[in-house]
């Protein structure tokens, strides 16, 4: 299994990014795939989790209202839409996915994990 994040970047506050997850190796539809964030010294936090059978979603509070997930099963691929982006946002985003059907924001709940896109908030 292989998870590939792309569109992370540099962006003014405010500003906005959509971050791309293709997940490749999986042979059924039916799994929880989520994003994460991390930064130096800090613990892996969850951001966003969906569900791909019945696109269940959950978001950490910190980005509801700013924060979005969804899927696109036709083309294996897992989109975070963030906007109005903070310096505190500022994060090497991860995809995750798991065997399961229930969302979730722990990262022991995951097993299978992507390289990271660093996003940059600052001005």
């Amino acid at each position: 299994v292989q998870l590939v994040e792309s569109g992370g970047g540099l962006v003014q506050p405010g500003g906005s990014l959509t971050l791309s997850c293709v997940v490749s190796g999986l042979t059924v539809d039916d799994y929880t795939a989520a994003w994460f964030r991390q930064v130096p010294g800090k613990e892996r936090e969850g951001v966003a989790s969906i569900t791909i059978a019945d696109d269940l979603t959950d978001l950490v509070d910190s980005v509801k209202g700013r924060f979005s997930i969804s899927s696109d099963n036709s083309k294996n691929t897992i989109y975070m839409y963030m906007n109005n982006l903070k310096p505190e946002d500022t994060a090497l985003y991860y995809c995750a996915a798991n065997l399961s059907r229930v969302v979730g924001l722990r990262a022991a709940q995951y097993y299978y994990w992507g390289q990271g896109t660093q996003v940059t908030v600052s001005s």
